[in-house]
């Protein structure tokens, strides 16, 4: 299907109307129209070319909530009207060991990225949610609860499952201990799910200036890691710690 959507040209060129097609729909393929996408900072790197390894033109687009529109014959678990979701992936072999337990992001042969991926079949570019169209096989839709605000639900496709990840791969339960360094994009959903799992929460941060902001969203407290009394206090006080900074920094205050 024709589609539009914003796409960078080159590493210069800032985004603009792009007109591209879609695959035709698979047996086991969903297609949905995109109703809210999420701007992620991997969104600039990658129109800007940062890590080497863009393709132009490139629609960005990884935090993706949208409605059903059409589903191949084989697909069982989304129906045309559907409120979904997708992330940052659209494909993988479904085969391997790391697929079947879940793990797609560690496919043997390699997943699918949503943007900057290639086909599994036509080897075509993909390109990403900033458009007004997707087509993603059913494994990699996700539902939606109608009763979430939707422009809010965007942003769980990448920042909230970047931090739920560890909080569940490393068992977090009611009473748990958890550390969060940071309080920026991916600090404050780290904050506000660790709590919601009934953990008790700390922020770390380098001033006292958020202290109002950790506490309004679940933390228990906020310690100033720039003080070494504070912190030597603190030693061996967490049971994990989430560092969300997205900057090279000195880890040694946090794990002496």
């Amino acid at each position: 299907m024709k589609t539009v959507g914003y796409a960078a040209r080159s590493p210069e060129t800032p985004l603009a109307p792009f007109t591209f097609a879609r695959r035709d729909l698979r047996s086991n393929d969903v297609a949905m129209e995109v109703l809210y996408c999420g701007v992620c900072h991997s969104d600039l790197h990658t129109a800007r070319n940062d890590w080497g390894w863009t393709t132009y033109p490139i629609v960005p687009g990884h935090e993706i909530v949208g409605r059903v529109t059409a589903v191949g014959s084989d697909v069982t678990r989304y129906k045309s009207g559907d409120t979904v979701a997708v992330g940052c992936m659209v494909d993988s072999c479904q085969t391997c060991d790391q697929c079947h337990k879940g793990e797609e992001q560690l496919c043997r042969e390699g997943n699918t990225g949503t943007y900057c991926g290639l086909d599994r079949i036509t080897h075509e570019p993909t390109q990403g949610g900033y458009s007004k169209h997707l087509v993603v096989r059913e494994e990699f839709v996700l539902r939606v609860p109608e009763t979430l605000d939707l422009a809010k639900v965007a942003p769980l496709l990448c920042a909230g499952i970047t931090t739920y990840s560890p909080l569940r791969t490393w068992k977090v339960v009611p009473g748990s201990r958890v550390g969060v360094i940071g309080l920026g994009g991916l600090g404050h959903m780290a904050v506000k799910l660790a709590a919601g799992m009934g953990a008790k929460v700390t922020v770390l941060s380098r001033s006292k200036d958020k202290t109002a902001d950790a506490l309004a969203l679940g933390a228990h407290q906020l310690l100033v890691s720039s003080d070494s009394a504070e912190m030597k206090k603190a030693q061996s006080s967490f049971d994990l710690i989430i560092d969300t900074v997205p900057v090279k920094h000195d880890l040694n205050p946090y794990v002496p």
